[in-house]
């Protein structure tokens, strides 16, 4: 039953990544796999009888879902009821959960990494034949007409994961077709023109530069020519407009604008001093924004802020306590699989900046990997802050080895015995 639950979570998760190509076909497969995961996860642990102890990362996100639940219950009285995006609260924070009681090993924890690769492959490779049928006649590309900065985010998150199963899996085909994701991701997220995504997969590749030592001379030597060839056939069939978007990037950072992000942080800034404890309740930015916007009210395009001003400080402090203690998480990794989670976890952070995406699936899906990912070292005896041994070796079945005497006989009686 635990290979059937660990096998629905392995869908829901490629369903995730590739839900951009599902969308143009006007399905959402996640919201189907995702309870089916959750309904094996609860039968296994119905017939086995066994329930993890929880991380403090998973205490955290429960205690975040917890208080906007209080929040709907005592201070929100305008809400007659649950609002929509409680609810996704909820079943994200089943999602944290099944990862954790079904991929508590490290194998397990790489195959779900395959998993979200080869959606976003899938998603990488549609947008791609979206260009090719309809260049002439679009600006922007998004398969499945996803929003352009969300499908890059979730491109460039695949990276480091698609170049940690490449440099570690002893299955030669799936080192290749992870090896492969590069060119194919780096084309698809040109082809958005997202100057979020180019930031976050500029983040992303710092994994190759990181873990090149790591490699034997030919394999880096394919790393480095991959690289060179990707960015050239990006540069080469790119459109010149999006390149000059994406070029357009330092000069947005350098005057302040940041796409007009701008004005809408500092309206939400205005905001949350107006309620600063308990905040305005869930998916309510947009109205409480209002009245400090000339123009018409805009989602928040950071995440962090758009907790800020809908849950409050306290809120905000529980959600960035997920980030903080799957950061320390981290931390407890050995020294190759750190340098892998570092890059995958500052990744994720940047994409929450630009993007309202606290509620996305992708986030909490990432976040749940580095967290189970680490846990599955230390319980192997493996990680600590220095990447050390934290466990002594296995002692044998029959118990501690007891010290033998050795086969000789003392002088002595040697000497004797000769005399005799």
């Amino acid at each position: 039953m635990s290979k059937l639950a660990y096998a629905a979570l392995w869908v829901f998760v490629f369903t995730v990544s590739a839900e951009p190509t599902f969308r143009g076909f006007g399905v959402v497969p996640s919201r189907v796999t995702g309870p089916v995961a959750v309904g094996l996860t609860l039968l296994t642990i119905v017939l086995t009888g066994r329930l993890r102890r929880w991380h403090p990362f998973h205490i955290t996100a429960l205690l975040f879902v917890a208080w906007i639940g209080l929040g709907l219950l005592f201070f929100y009285t305008q809400w007659l009821e649950l609002p929509n995006r409680f609810w996704t609260y909820i079943q994200l924070f089943l999602v944290l959960w099944i990862v954790w009681e079904t991929a508590a090993t490290r194998s397990r924890q790489r195959g779900l990494m395959g998993a979200y690769v080869l959606g976003a492959s899938v998603s990488a490779i549609d947008t791609i034949i979206l260009f090719q049928r309809k260049a002439e006649m679009m600006r922007r590309f998004a398969a499945g007409g996803v929003d352009n900065n969300d499908l890059a985010m979730m491109l460039a998150l695949a990276i480091p994961m698609a170049w940690y199963l490449a440099t570690t899996s002893r299955q030669l085909i799936r080192r290749w077709l992870c090896t492969a994701y590069l060119p194919i991701a780096l084309f698809a997220i040109g082809l958005t023109g997202s100057r979020g995504g180019m930031l976050t997969t500029m983040i992303a590749l710092l994994i190759v530069p990181l873990t090149l030592t790591r490699l034997s001379p030919l394999r880096r030597g394919i790393a480095i020519g991959l690289l060179w060839i990707s960015g050239a056939f990006a540069l080469a069939y790119v459109p010149q407009t999006l390149m000059e978007r994406l070029a357009s990037t330092t000069g947005e950072v350098e005057e302040g604008g940041i796409g007009g992000r701008m004005k809408i942080w500092i309206a939400g800034l205005r905001a949350f001093t107006a309620s600063p404890l308990v905040g305005h309740g869930p998916a309510s930015f947009i109205r409480a924004v209002d009245p400090y916007l000339i123009a018409r009210a805009q989602v928040a395009h950071n995440s962090f802020l758009s907790v800020l001003v809908e849950s409050g400080l306290p809120g905000f402090l529980l959600f960035f306590g997920m980030f903080l203690t799957a950061f320390l998480a981290i931390l407890k990794l050995p020294y190759l699989e750190r340098r892998y989670s570092l890059v995958l976890f500052f990744a994720l952070g940047l994409s929450t900046l630009p993007l309202s995406s606290e509620e996305s699936k992708r986030v909490w899906i990432v976040l749940a990997l580095l967290v189970g990912l680490s846990q599955a070292y230390v319980n192997s005896g493996v990680g600590g802050p220095l990447g050390t041994r934290l466990s002594r070796p296995a002692v044998p079945p029959g118990g501690p080895a007891q010290r033998r005497e050795p086969m000789t006989l003392p002088l002595r009686t040697i000497n004797r015995k000769a005399a005799e």
